[in-house]
C-alpha cells in the first residue's frame, strides 16, 4: 500500500493520502467483515428466524447508514 501522510509542523502525523482504488478496496472489505459479523449474529441467535428478504433489506439499510 502505497501511502503518505499529512504531519503538523513537529512531525506529528494527522491525516493520511492513500490512492481511491486502496481506499475503495478498504471499505469494501470492511463492508464484507460487517456482513460477517451479522451473519455470525444472526446464527447465534438460535430460534429467532427472520424471512431472507427482510434480511436483506436490514443489511441494504444498514450500509446506507453508513456512507
Amino acid at each position: 500500500m502505497r501511502t503518505q501522510f499529512v504531519t503538523d509542523n513537529i512531525g506529528n502525523k494527522l491525516a493520511v493520502i492513500l490512492p481511491i482504488k486502496e481506499y475503495e478496496k478498504l471499505v469494501d472489505d470492511h463492508d464484507e467483515l460487517e456482513d460477517i459479523k451479522a451473519y455470525r449474529k444472526a446464527k447465534s441467535m438460535a430460534g429467532d428466524v427472520l424471512p431472507l428478504k427482510d434480511a436483506i433489506k436490514e443489511m441494504n439499510a444498514n450500509r446506507k447508514k453508513k456512507k
